[in-house]
């Protein structure tokens, strides 16, 4: 089944999930490593080109991801209703920090007019400086972003974690296997 039931997410809406975690975690890991290299590593322009593409592949697939929940079937959430509320936060705030990571790192990328290459298939232009120093504060913004959001997403799994092995419901099981 493509499309989500009351019941059971669909296949879209796991692929969405399962790929868009797996690069944010991806992209996170890459982004810690990658501030530690020097101008002489044979990784210094290679791993920023890879970061800022796959970053910038990511935000489409999450603005696609969005526009499919606003066309898909919400499946029947799950829990306490203090629990439900709590999921419903934080599914938002997912959300927030991960278009405003990857606006941060557009700010950062575009400082210097340069567009951005994704992967040397198309280039995204450049908006310029937007404001003095736009590339530092932007780094710094981009950074906290990117530990809030990891913070967010361990809560996340570590709370898809509890619904299976304490309450033993089927919140996990509906975004891992098809019906």
């Amino acid at each position: 089944m493509l499309k989500n039931s009351d019941a059971q997410f669909g296949l879209v809406a796991m692929l969405f999930h399962w790929v868009t975690a797996i690069v944010v975690l991806g992209l996170f890991a890459v982004g810690w490593w990658m501030v530690e290299l020097n101008y002489y590593s044979e990784w210094y322009r290679t791993a920023p080109h890879w970061h800022k593409s796959t970053g910038l592949l990511l935000a489409a697939l999450v603005i696609l991801r969005l526009l499919w929940k606003l066309i898909d079937t919400k499946p029947k959430a799950l829990g306490q209703p203090w629990e439900q509320k709590a999921a419903s936060i934080a599914h938002a705030l997912l959300y927030i920090l991960m278009l405003a990571i990857f606006f941060s790192g557009y700010l950062i990328s575009t400082a210097d007019g340069r567009g951005i290459d994704i992967f040397d298939w198309l280039t995204v232009p450049s908006l310029g400086e937007l404001f003095e120093d736009q590339e530092d504060i932007a780094g710094l913004v981009h950074e906290y972003l990117a530990y809030a959001l990891i913070s967010l997403v361990v809560l996340h799994a570590l709370a898809a974690l509890k619904h299976h092995f304490i309450d033993k419901d089927e919140t996990l099981r509906r975004m891992t296997r098809l019906k």
